[in-house]
């Protein structure tokens, strides 16, 4: 793919350490990106990029929205709670939570986040819903739908979207705007693009049926390593981090922690 797909390696991706390097990095995804959406004809204002930035310290944040970012993704709700109040002071910022919601994690997530991706159960769904009308907000949320099958992934398996969408007309504050997933760690392009090609095809058949007020428009889909394969199969959103803030030191596991594993345990 254009000798650039780098799934599962740990990547040269440079930090960015000034706002020059920023908008350098962030050009360069700009750039990737319309090249993607010049392969599959389409246009590239239909693509959200959607920086992430876990890990990644406030000053660092704080550059990076020098150079012009605006929204930001994060993984894990207590550090995405603790950016936001640090940052406060930038009213224009927009947080969107994309990592696995504990229930009672929800109330925090109501408080700030603009969006939440990651969206798989009746019970968060419900814990939210009660929240944000407290707080007399609403949210946008994707569905995540394992599309490849791992055990290590959480998710909706594919079969079962249809029966959950049925249910979120219930939870009024949850805006539904489409579906998200992880595609398979590998470095066979062809296992990559099988997991976003099934997003979209669920995406279709999903529609067809959707309750009335359900709108999925969206697909959130591909990373640093393989955004570019997410577009030509129709991502309107990428989530990408370390091609903009640098290579992270911790592995990817850490921040998508498998669902079987005692840090999902549901706390009290």
């Amino acid at each position: 793919m254009h000798g650039h797909f780098h799934h599962g390696k740990q990547q040269h991706w440079p930090q960015a350490d000034s706002v020059e390097d920023f908008h350098r990095n962030l050009a360069a995804v700009r750039r990737r990106i319309a090249a993607a959406c010049a392969r599959a004809g389409r246009d590239p204002a239909s693509v959200r990029l959607l920086p992430v930035s876990k890990t990644v310290p406030e000053e660092r944040i704080r550059l990076a929205y020098a150079a012009g970012c605006r929204e930001l993704g994060e993984n894990k709700v207590q550090e995405a709670g603790r950016k936001w109040e640090a940052m406060a002071d930038l009213a224009d910022l927009r947080w969107s939570v994309i990592g696995h919601l504990q229930t009672n994690k929800a109330r925090l997530v109501a408080r700030f986040a603009a969006e939440f991706q990651a969206l798989d159960s009746l019970r968060v769904a419900e814990a939210l819903d009660r929240r944000l009308q407290a707080e007399g907000r609403a949210l946008d949320v994707f569905i995540q739908v394992n599309t490849s099958g791992e055990a290590s992934k959480f998710g909706l398996a594919p079969q079962d979207a249809q029966a959950f969408l049925a249910h979120l007309p219930a939870f009024p504050a949850l805006r539904v705007r489409g579906l998200m997933t992880l595609a398979v760690f590998s470095a066979d392009i062809a296992r990559v693009r099988a997991c976003f090609v099934l997003l979209r095809e669920l995406r279709e058949r999903l529609r067809q049926e959707a309750p009335t007020g359900i709108a999925l428009e969206e697909l959130s889909m591909g990373m640093s390593g393989d955004y570019e394969v997410a577009i030509e199969e129709g991502a309107t959103v990428v989530r990408v981090g370390q091609a903009i803030f640098g290579a992270r030191a911790t592995p990817d596991s850490f921040y998508w922690p498998p669902p079987s594993s005692p840090t999902d345990k549901e706390e009290p």
